[in-house]
């Protein structure tokens, strides 16, 4: 027994580790065993230096029922942890053993249920937001975010039709299917969306979940001081997949000569790796928090997945790279198993880090930072962002990638800036989610054309344009 608690003092401090000299701090000690508690369990050990010397307690047996004492009085629900006296190198330390408690959220006293709540990022303890507060007790009840009802909604408020063409093999949806899959709950004897319906494939989705969409960024050198390129995608998630895999695709284009960048299908990024970190974000973020979008954040050396929301109560992050998975999202998660973007539950982090060894690139990191999750995927060579590239370079990758829509697009777009109803009237389109996601998404995404109000883009009086690239393929194309 002795050995194994030798082995754990040489571990650094993280998620379920704590290392505290002596009781004279009481509140964070008290902070650390509320954040295990909440979060998935740890252990605090009293007794040693900051340079982890073995210090020892003096009257360990009144050092143990000062430790419990304060417990009962700082904590509330009531928490119990297990408080051994081990003696190594004729030393005793204190050690507090939390388990992952079934009365979450647990808070200190003195500051209240509200904001006395913490949770455990890394190797330190952060308050948790209202949002957070309620996903704890949403995780003990047994309850799910999505699956909640939208009660003042309807059928008629999911895009059916994004729906039916997003799910093969499938020309319609009964009412039956919908119940299935969850898009459908009961409430007071009618069928309404679920939360996760709306989330998914909403026709009104920004009206109830405003930062449900897709920050992306092409920054240069490796840090986020110069922005060269930015894209927001306010898509259905599962057509966010492919649209961020573009964006990714074209600055991996950008970086470098075209023809040494894409030989034979061959990419200078990881797009097997980078997929499956894009597919884990959209799946398991959580929704339910208020000013956080998922960020995709390409620089020379790496590119990074973020999504809000930490890791659900009892999960780390060895337990994710071993294959173990807790389902944030279960409506979510089961459509985009339906349309064949995840094969089974839990192997899309474990086949990340396989990949990578298989290719022969950096390991990808996860941390968890600031109440979200980051997937931090290494590039084996720089990427340099590049700007001085001449025209007919421009031209010759932009015309790899455009689609004929696109043309269409810009072509209607060459004389003057034109709001979507009327570029619609122009291309004879009457379905909007076909205009966004086929023609003016990837016109976006492509850098031949911009709105004319980027700092609003929801705006009523929104207008697009081409930029110089889009004029530039416009004119050789002439």
């Amino acid at each position: 027994m002795n050995r194994f608690y030798q082995q754990l003092l040489k571990q650094p401090e993280g998620k379920t580790l704590e290392f505290k000299q002596d009781l004279s701090s009481p509140k964070p000690m008290m902070k650390a065993i509320v954040a295990f508690a909440n979060t998935a369990g740890g252990r605090l050990i009293i007794g040693l230096s900051d340079d982890r010397k073995i210090l020892g307690v003096d009257d360990p047996l009144s050092q143990e029922e000062r430790l419990c004492s304060m417990i009962a009085d700082s904590i509330a629900p009531r928490l119990v942890p297990n408080i051994e006296m081990v003696t190594i190198e004729d030393k005793t330390i204190l050690i507090a053993e939390v388990f992952l408690s079934g009365s979450r959220p647990h808070f200190l006293r003195a500051e209240g249920a509200e904001t006395g709540v913490y949770v455990r990022l890394g190797s330190t303890n952060r308050q948790a937001d209202r949002e957070l507060i309620a996903e704890l007790r949403r995780s003990v009840e047994g309850t799910v975010f999505d699956e909640m009802p939208m009660i003042d909604l309807s059928i008629e408020d999911i895009d059916m039709a994004a729906l039916t063409q997003s799910l093969p093999e499938k020309s319609s949806l009964s009412e039956a299917d919908m119940q299935t899959l969850k898009l459908l709950v009961s409430h007071q004897g009618k069928q309404v969306p679920s939360k996760g319906a709306i989330v998914l494939f909403g026709r009104d989705r920004s009206r109830y979940f405003s930062d449900v969409w897709v920050q992306c960024g092409r920054f240069i050198g490796n840090d986020k001081s110069i922005i060269l390129d930015h894209t927001e995608l306010y898509d259905h998630l599962p057509l966010a997949v492919d649209n961020i895999m573009l964006f990714l695709k074209k600055h991996a284009m950008r970086g470098a000569d075209f023809s040494a960048v894409r030989r034979k299908d061959v990419w200078s990024i990881p797009l097997g790796i980078l997929r499956e970190a894009v597919i884990n974000a959209l799946v398991h973020a959580d929704y339910s928090q208020r000013g956080a979008p998922i960020r995709i954040a390409f620089f020379n050396d790496r590119i990074e997945i973020e999504n809000p929301g930490i890791l659900l109560p009892g999960m780390t992050i060895d337990d994710m790279k071993q294959g173990i998975s807790k389902i944030r999202n279960p409506v979510i998660a089961r459509l985009f198993k339906e349309m064949n973007l995840i094969e089974q539950w839990g192997t899309g982090v474990p086949r990340m880090f396989s990949q990578a060894k298989e290719l022969g690139l950096p390991e990808p990191q996860i941390v968890e930072i600031g109440m979200r999750l980051r997937c931090v995927v290494p590039l084996a060579v720089q990427i340099k962002a590049k700007e001085n590239r001449t025209t007919e370079q421009v031209t010759e990758q932009v015309t790899e990638q455009v689609t004929e829509q696109v043309i269409k697009l810009i072509e209607i777009l060459k004389n003057e800036p034109l709001g979507t109803k009327l570029i619609m009237q122009y291309l004879g389109l009457n379905h909007r989610p076909t205009f966004l996601y086929t023609y003016l998404q990837p016109a976006l995404q492509s850098c031949l054309v911009e709105m004319t109000q980027p700092n609003s883009p929801k705006s009523p009086t929104q207008k697009y344009c081409l930029t110089t690239k889009g004029h530039q393929l416009v004119n050789h194309n002439s």
